[in-house]
């Protein structure tokens, strides 16, 4: 397995408490006025072929299986994972070891409707993949490069297979650019792709606007090339993203890979955000998807709104749903209004594959 060639890096320092203020004033302002691209000053967005169990035996639970009582270290710290396990649940967060898997929630700052039963449907799915020898981690940075950034150690791809030559996507966690919500704003997100038969990554990156970008834009450099061998078709692939993921999505499908360090691939056939406050549109959007709810103190679904107006007046395939009452961080939004939502955007970035 190749990977890709070298990025540039950069050194950046974040303090946790200095970015929670800062980015809970800048990212839950409005605004209608194109932002000029400036990740630095950016940093972040706060309050930023499903299979039929025709067996019976499907619903016995065997008594390795996690449970809601599950502690979230002993997942974490299972030999099935080898030593990406820690990278289940956020590595920039401190997680206390009597924390269980159904309160989950404690840990996710901004984000609501989190689902617990979903948490333990994806830690199991995550070792039935692995008990069955299959590779469902894959580290988009060499040891080398780690070794010179070992900020790069806590990044990688975690692959929720679906069919063989299928299309793929990459879904980006928020977590405001201070840590990734992965569990809540990714992992769920790849494994119902994964269930209608597409290959789904979530991409573990470090927090950080711009190395955000890098590490995403390493991805796609990542699964490019290494196509053959993971069994993906490269073409119309997709970008998903919350929050500060759906700012990720937009970036490199406006920017491009080149601009993040890496060499120039194909641009993705279509950009699905969720409940993201970015404003500025470049001319060079491909087609987007959006979902926010009108309760939303983060992003304001009037600048979502405006956006895709914008994006479509370019003539761009472009669509928004704007649902009611829900706040941020709603995720798949199940026992919501927004339930169902996924389907929708498959359907968009369906009607947009070449």
């Amino acid at each position: 397995m190749k990977t890709s060639g070298n990025g540039k890096w950069y050194n950046r320092v974040f303090c946790l408490c200095l970015i929670s203020i800062v980015l809970l004033y800048g990212c839950g302002r409005e605004s209608n006025s194109a932002e000029t691209y400036t990740p630095d000053s950016d940093s972040a967005e706060m309050t930023e072929k499903d299979g039929s169990a025709g067996d019976e035996n499907m619903n016995v639970k065997d008594s390795n299986d996690y449970t809601l009582q599950t502690k979230v270290t002993e997942v974490m710290k299972d030999p099935v994972f080898e030593d990406y396990g820690r990278l289940i649940f956020p590595a920039d967060v401190n997680i206390s070891d009597g924390l269980r898997l159904q309160d989950v929630e404690d840990i996710l700052m901004w984000y609501s409707n989190v689902n617990s039963e979903k948490t333990v449907e994806i830690t199991n799915y995550l070792k039935d993949q692995a008990e069955a020898g299959g590779q469902i981690f894959y580290d988009i940075y060499t040891d080398e490069e780690k070794a010179e950034d070992p900020a790069k150690e806590n990044t990688g791809l975690f692959f929720f297979r679906g069919n063989p030559g299928e299309k793929f996507a990459v879904v980006n966690a928020g977590g405001g650019f201070a840590y990734v919500a992965a569990m809540h704003d990714s992992f769920p997100h790849a494994l119902e792709l994964s269930k209608k038969g597409y290959n789904a990554f979530a991409l573990i990156y470090r927090p950080g606007a711009q190395t955000a970008c890098e590490d995403l834009a390493r991805a796609i450099a990542f699964i490019h090339e290494n196509a053959e061998e993971l069994q993906v078709d490269t073409a119309d692939y997709s970008l998903w993203g919350g929050s500060a993921g759906a700012r990720m999505a937009a970036w490199l499908g406006s920017y491009g890979t080149e601009s993040f360090g890496e060499e120039e691939y194909p641009d993705p056939g279509a950009v699905i955000m969720q409940y993201t406050g970015l404003s500025e549109v470049t001319g060079k959007e491909p087609p987007t998807y959006a979902c926010v709810g009108t309760r939303d103190g983060i992003a304001s679904y009037r600048t979502m709104e405006n956006r895709i107006r914008q994006i479509q007046s370019q003539g761009t395939d472009a669509q928004i749903e704007v649902f009611e009452g829900l706040s941020h961080g709603f995720g798949l939004g199940e026992g919501t209004v927004a339930e169902g939502w996924i389907d929708g955007a498959v359907s968009f970035w369906e009607r947009n594959m070449k």
